[in-house]
């Protein structure tokens, strides 16, 4: 069966809600699921003793905020009971079309990773698991609401046990990179599964406690140091480059995957050009010039803004 592993933000408000929802969404899935909920947030011992979970309370953090994934990840292969694991956001909520999609995918190959684009959905209230039809339900909010993600954005993995090793880096979660080059790690090695024709995997919408806002979260100091440490652009891949794909007749191999590929190359190509050759002459050929457009008054508005500031 699977253990699930996941961090939480404080339980309070909205947030509260959305990852209530998650998390018991999990533990519905089978009898036999392990929930593993690291971090000491707000209400996370409470909601832990509420659904029978797991808590860890203690994990490595950068600067004392944003956990650590090698460690969560580490630890979790290290206490968890069962082979199969799963890494999700603590806002996706999954229903029995992700354990059909794991079962399948497992029989045929004994070392893999599993990832698989997301639908965005408003909930704002708690869900009813009591009700029979509240899979059916969500799904179908899920469908009306038609906002499925791109390729770039990935909320779960699921992997076989010992796949990644012990050498991922110390990226943070919560920002951008580390699910990219998770991919791009599995990719070395091992079949990497695009499960999305077959599993509706919810994300809850919400807002963001950054006063910077989303922005902030993309282009901050934290997701430049989760780039660094990936080792650049050109070690980030996406679902899209998967080598496998789940559909209904089964695991088949992804056809598009070249193409995917072929887009990453030349991305990273325009990024050489542009940053070790282009920029680099650009601004040669400023220095160079400088004492003939000073002496016709050609220097740019803003260097003669800046230095009447001074």
């Amino acid at each position: 069966m699977l253990t699930f592993f996941t961090t939480a933000k404080p339980f309070k408000g909205h947030n509260a809600i959305i990852q209530r929802n998650a998390l018991q969404s999990w533990k519905m899935l089978h009898s036999r699921v392990e929930v593993i909920l690291f971090g000491d947030e707000e209400g996370a011992s409470q909601v832990s003793a509420d659904y029978g979970l797991r808590h860890e309370p203690y994990v490595e953090r950068f600067k004392q905020k944003l956990p650590y994934v090698n460690f969560m990840f580490a630890r979790a292969e290290q206490i968890g009971r069962h082979n199969v694991l799963c890494y999700a956001n603590c806002d996706m909520i999954l229903t029995a079309d992700f354990c059909r999609a794991v079962e399948q995918v497992r029989i045929v190959c004994p070392q893999f990773l599993i990832v698989g684009r997301r639908w965005d959905s408003d909930i704002v209230e708690p869900i009813d698991f009591s009700n029979p039809s509240w899979q059916e339900q969500t799904r179908r909010a899920a469908l009306s609401a038609n906002n499925q993600r791109d390729e770039w954005w990935i909320d779960y993995f699921v992997f076989s046990r010992g796949l990644f090793g012990s050498d991922m880096p110390p990226m943070v979660v919560g920002r951008p990179c580390w699910d990219n080059f998770t991919v791009w790690k599995a990719l070395q090695k091992h079949p990497v599964v695009d499960a999305s024709r077959t599993v509706l995997a919810v994300h809850q919408n919400h807002g963001y406690e950054d006063p910077q806002g989303h922005v902030a979260r993309l282009r901050g100091e934290d997701a430049r140091r989760n780039l660094g440490l990936a080792g650049g652009r050109g070690h980030l891949r996406t679902i899209a480059h998967a080598t496998l794909i789940l559909d209904a007749g089964g695991l088949r191999p992804n056809l598009g995957r070249g193409w995917a590929e072929l887009k990453s190359r030349t991305g990273e190509l325009l990024q050489i050009l542009t940053y070790k050759l282009w920029l680099p002459a650009w601004h040669f050929l400023l220095d160079i010039t400088r004492p003939i457009r000073t002496a016709l008054g050609l220097r740019s508005k803003g260097v003669t803004e800046s230095k009447e500031e001074q």
